[in-house]
């Protein structure tokens, strides 16, 4: 199986993960190592982390790592969601990881379960270039859904030439950062 780099830091530090495919874009060490140094400058990895087109895990685990109380991993794909439970085991983080098999789109569209509590930082990691990105946005940044607590780090990755919408419901894009064609976008709740 290809090589999904390794968890950059944290009780992981050095773990090498897989990926579940070619089709896969995992986080570079270099993007990883750059978000969440600005999550945890924030304070953003004190509450639940949600990693949306989750691929290999990589993000949640990260955070898993670094101390995030825990991780929901939401991934359509059956194989690929195989390949975050190996990671998880492999990093030794898997008693706070929970893996989802779902669409991203039905699994926000629900809104958050009665049982569990909203998310303080989300990663977005769809497919560069499909109209997904916005369509998760929206749902996120419905306040209807509950989804985010009002403190909320909402992070889409996307190809540095597409433009994510600068508000979308309670989320407002604070600002970006470019690497290479990949562009993080960080968004914030509207207070």
């Amino acid at each position: 199986m290809p090589d999904a780099g390794r968890v950059v830091a944290g009780t992981a530090r050095g773990t090498r993960l897989e990926v579940p495919g070619d089709g896969t874009r995992p986080l570079t060490d270099r993007v990883k190592e750059a978000l969440f140094a600005a999550l945890e400058a924030s304070g953003a990895l004190r509450g639940a982390f949600l990693d949306l087109f989750a691929g290999s895990g990589a993000a949640g685990i990260e955070a898993l790592s670094r101390a995030a109380p825990s991780a929901t991993f939401v991934e359509k794909e059956g194989k690929a969601c195989h390949v975050i439970g190996e990671n998880l085991r492999r990093a030794h983080v898997e008693t706070n990881g929970h893996v989802v098999r779902a669409d991203v789109v039905s699994y926000l569209s629900g809104g958050v379960p009665e049982t569990r509590s909203p998310f303080k930082t989300v990663v977005v990691d769809p497919p560069y270039g499909d109209i997904i990105l916005e369509r998760t946005l929206e749902l996120l940044g419905d306040e209807g859904r509950n989804w985010l607590t009002a403190d909320a780090t909402v992070v889409a990755k996307h190809f540095w030439r597409d433009t994510p919408p600068a508000n979308v419901g309670s989320l407002v894009l604070a600002r970006q950062k470019r690497f290479g064609e990949t562009m993080l976008s960080f968004y914030s709740r509207a207070q």
